[in-house]
């Protein structure tokens, strides 16, 4: 099996690492991971032609939503969220058809399930626009949560404000608190998410989809106030495991 990830520029990515861990401990010794980065996503048809004995990709930054496009097919949850950080190769006789999936979404209702009590105040703020904020506001949406999408422009039609508009009462309605964007990843790790965290307590609980570093500024400040912090290396995992299934076509 020959998978991989494209994306750009692809520094301080975990995939590579973890699939190859992966394939050492099933023993398969044919399998292998590379990566691919794409300045530009119109080097994808190229990237196909030169490497033939493709079985899957994974799609992270800035592609998971331009890969659309040059797919065939999407999953349901892929089409629904309008965003794919998956894609298996399908094979039926001598032709190869490209599925995107969506395990970002897998990934991060599983862990969100796994940290939040059950009795959770339904309502999130939700920092971000890109495809990982599609997967999660995919997911809240079907877990019942009331949403306010938080960006640097505000758009009504979506139910979007600014990061300026923020306010103590959105604080008080809104108790979780997801940040789906890149701020604060390595090697940025100083660059804090521009909201006011005076308004933070105890009372949220602040999840970050980064994961490296293991705690970003914004959930330094945050924890510093009193919520309850969480990263994404959970979601990491479990997503790059249904990835993984899904190429072996199997289930998770």
């Amino acid at each position: 099996m020959k998978v991989g990830l494209i994306g750009y520029p692809l520094k301080n990515t975990f995939s590579q690492n973890y699939f190859e861990s992966k394939f050492k401990q099933l023993q398969m010794k044919d399998a292998s991971y590379c990566n691919f980065p794409l300045e530009t996503i119109e080097l994808f048809p190229a990237l196909l032609h030169t490497h033939p004995a493709l079985n899957g990709l994974n799609v992270t930054i800035p592609y998971k939503e331009k890969i659309i496009p040059y797919l065939n097919e999407l999953s349901p949850a892929a089409a629904a969220i309008g965003a794919v950080n998956c894609i298996e190769f399908k094979k039926i006789q001598e032709q190869t058809i490209l599925v995107g999936h969506n395990t970002d979404a897998y990934g991060f209702e599983q862990s969100l399930k796994n940290w939040l009590p059950i009795q959770f105040t339904k309502t999130a703020l939700v920092f971000g626009n890109g495809g990982a904020a599609k997967a999660v506001c995919y997911v809240l949406k079907k877990l019942g949560f009331d949403i306010l999408l938080v960006g640097r422009q505000s758009d009504p039609s979506q139910q979007k404000i600014s990061y300026n508009e923020l306010t103590a009462a959105h604080f008080k309605q809104y108790q979780l608190l997801v940040n789906c964007t890149p701020v604060g990843m390595s090697p940025n790790e100083t660059t804090l998410l521009p909201i006011p965290y005076q308004y933070i307590n105890s009372q949220h609980s602040c999840y970050d989809l980064i994961y490296l570093p293991a705690q970003t500024p914004f959930l330094k400040a945050s924890a510093a106030n009193g919520a309850t912090v969480k990263n994404g290396l959970e979601m990491l995992h479990l997503q790059a495991d249904a990835a993984f299934a899904i190429w072996m076509q199997t289930t998770i």
